[in-house]
């Protein structure tokens, strides 16, 4: 069954006739870049569908509801290794702002209905059947065409990549571990005191310099790449 998650219709009557015991909601619009050019995209699928998600599992009684957030929450945050403790009330970017929000709006419905929720950071994630958007499939197809690839910040930028399996153990782990109460005195802004409610980053806290990166497709390609060095782009962060 295909539809958006936008559309409330039929997302209630996918929950009225399935019976789920718990829901894990991957679905969203992503990237940085493109929110730049299409914003609306991300309100609807991040923001509207996400509360549609949201209701149908508040009336549907669903044990335990998993999400994916993003490290683009972490805007430019220079505290090195970022943690879940860490503040996320600057975001850069659009992206980052819808998934900000989803998590405000999970910790809203925690509380208010004790609906068990757990957000899940994913820092870069690659590995097969990833989005062509992706640096790994542009850099990639550019090579072998003979295309410039384009080096933003002057390549002077790092990330923290995931293979995609190491994610997919985190998600099913996660989704057998609905969350609880936090008794913890201290302030952490990944739990609460008030309500069923987790945040986690998946990652793989190794970064990778993006020329180094860049270098590694070389190799594998046996070709090097023609370099269009650029600015930072916009929305964009240095390090995750």
């Amino acid at each position: 069954m295909r539809m958006n998650l936008e559309d409330r219709e039929p997302m209630d009557r996918l929950f009225e006739e399935e019976h789920f015991d718990n829901v894990c909601n991957l679905a969203a619009q992503a990237g940085v870049r493109y929110s730049l050019k299409n914003p609306h995209a991300y309100i609807n699928s991040n923001i509207v569908g996400f509360i549609n998600i949201l209701e149908a599992c508040r009336h549907k009684n669903i044990r335990h509801l998993a999400y994916a957030s993003s490290s683009s929450v972490y805007g430019n945050n220079t505290k090195i290794p970022l943690s879940t403790g860490d503040s996320v009330d600057h975001p850069i970017s659009l992206y980052a702002a819808t998934k900000k929000s989803n998590e405000l709006m999970a910790h809203t419905y925690s509380h208010l209905y004790g609906l068990p929720t757990t957000g899940l950071r994913f820092f870069t994630v690659y590995g097969p059947w990833g989005r062509p958007d992706m640096a790994l499939f542009l850099f990639t197809k550019a090579i072998l065409d003979d295309q410039p690839i384009k080096v933003f910040n002057n390549g002077n930028m790092v990330r923290d990549f995931t293979f995609v399996d190491d994610i997919v153990k985190g998600v099913i782990r996660v989704i057998d571990t609905p969350p609880g109460i936090s008794d913890k005195k201290e302030p952490d802004v990944s739990i609460s005191n008030t309500a069923p409610y987790k945040v986690y980053n998946i990652g793989n806290s190794s970064p990778v310099q993006l020329m180094k990166y860049i270098g590694a497709i070389e190799k594998s390609l046996g070709k090097e790449a023609r370099k269009e060095f650029l600015t930072m782009q916009p929305g964009d962060v240095y390090r995750t």
